[in-house]
C-alpha cells in the first residue's frame, strides 16, 4: 500500500526536523528556514497586489505563480509555532539582558513578542485572501503590509541581534522577501507561459536590494560605530564575502538578460536569486547565537525540513485559501 505523497512529505519534513533537534543548535536554523517560507507569502502580497494594479496584461503570466505563493501564509503560520520553543534560546532579553529603554523592557517580553507575531500572521492570512480573490483597496493592503514587515524584522532580526540599529532594515527585508517570491514565481510560471514577463521587476528588486545593502554597509562603515563593525564583522568571513559577491553578480546577470529576455535564461537567473536570498536570510539570522557565518548540518536539515513539511502541509484542503475567481473551474 503506497503512502500518500501528502503525509510522505508532511512525514520526511517531521523526520529532517526531529533530526536536526538532535544533533543541538536548531534554533537559528529553524527560524531561517522559517523566515524563507515567510517570503513567499509575504513577499508574494505586495507584488500580486501592485502589479495587477499597474499592468494585469502584461504581469497576467505570473499570477498563477503568485497565487501559489500566497497559498502558503496558513502553513507559515501554522509552522511558526516552533519559534515559541526556540525564541528563550535566541533571544538576549529572554535570556534576561537589560533592555535598552524601558519602552523596550516592555516591547521586548516574550509574551508581548509572541502576540504581536500571532497578530501579523493573522493579519497577513487576511490580506493574502484578499489579494488572492482581487479585493482592495490596494493601498491599504500596501500600507499594512509595510508596517507588519517591519515590525516582524524588528522582532525576528534586529531583536535577536541588536548591535545593528538600522532604520533600512525592514525596507531592506521587504525588498528581500518579494525578490524571493517573485524569484519563486518564475519559477512556478507552466511551459509556454512566458516567465520572461517577471525579469524586469526582478532585476529592478536585486537592484533595489544590492542599494539598500550598500547604503547600510556605507554608513555603518563611514560612522565607524563600533557595535554596528562587530554586526558586520561576525557575518564576513569566506562565506559572507561569497554571498555578497553573489548577490552582485546576480543583479548585473539579470540587468544583462534584460537586453534580450528569454524563458530559459529568466528561470536561470530567478533560481540564482531564489538560492541568493534564501542564504541571506541564514546570513541575517545564525551569525548571532554562533558568533559567525556558518553553514552546518542543522541549517540543511531545517531547509530540507521546513521545505518539505511545508509542501506536504500546503496539499491538506484545511490549509489551503479559497481559489482567485478566474481559478475556479467552469
Amino acid at each position: 500500500m503506497s503512502v500518500p505523497r501528502p503525509l510522505f512529505l508532511v512525514l520526511t519534513g517531521l523526520a529532517a526536523l526531529g533530526l536536526g533537534v538532535l544533533l543541538g543548535d536548531w534554533q537559528a536554523s529553524y527560524r531561517a528556514a522559517w523566515l524563507c517560507l515567510l517570503a513567499l507569502p509575504v513577499g508574494a502580497l505586495p507584488l500580486a497586489a501592485g502589479l495587477d494594479a499597474l499592468a494585469p496584461e502584461r504581469f497576467a503570466p505570473l499570477r498563477p505563480g503568485l497565487l501559489r505563493c500566497l497559498g502558503l501564509m496558513p502553513v507559515a503560520a501554522l509552522l511558526a509555532l516552533p519559534l515559541t520553543a526556540a525564541l528563550p534560546t535566541l533571544s538576549p532579553f529572554a535570556r534576561g539582558a537589560p533592555a535598552p529603554t524601558p519602552l523596550a523592557d516592555i516591547w521586548l517580553t516574550t509574551p508581548f513578542l509572541m502576540a504581536r507575531l500571532g497578530a501579523a500572521l493573522a493579519l497577513w492570512i487576511w490580506l493574502c485572501l484578499r489579494v488572492a480573490r482581487g479585493q482592495g483597496p490596494v493601498a491599504l493592503i500596501l500600507g499594512l503590509h509595510a508596517v507588519l514587515a517591519t515590525l516582524v524584522s524588528v522582532d525576528l532580526v534586529t531583536a535577536l541581534d541588536p548591535r545593528l540599529g538600522s532604520s533600512l532594515l525592514g525596507l531592506l527585508m521587504m525588498v528581500a522577501w518579494s525578490g524571493l517570491a517573485l524569484a519563486a514565481a518564475i519559477l512556478l510560471t507552466p511551459s509556454g507561459g512566458r516567465p520572461e514577463a517577471g525579469l524586469l521587476p526582478l532585476t529592478l528588486l536585486l537592484a533595489a536590494w544590492v542599494a539598500l545593502h550598500f547604503v547600510q554597509f556605507l554608513v555603518v562603515w563611514s560612522a565607524n560605530l563600533p557595535a554596528e563593525v562587530s554586526w558586520y564583522l561576525a557575518r564576513g568571513g569566506l562565506l559572507g564575502r561569497g554571498l555578497s559577491l553573489a548577490g552582485a553578480a546576480v543583479a548585473l546577470l539579470a540587468a544583462a538578460l534584460t537586453l534580450r529576455p528569454g524563458p530559459w535564461t529568466t528561470r536561470a537567473v530567478a533560481g540564482l536569486a531564489l538560492a541568493v536570498h534564501a542564504a541571506e536570510m541564514a546570513w541575517f539570522v545564525t551569525p548571532a547565537p554562533r558568533g559567525a557565518f556558518v553553514v552546518t548540518v542543522s541549517d540543511v536539515l531545517a531547509g530540507l525540513g521546513v521545505a518539505t513539511l511545508a509542501a506536504g502541509l500546503a496539499r491538506l484542503p484545511v490549509l489551503r485559501p479559497g481559489r482567485a475567481p478566474e481559478e475556479r473551474p467552469a
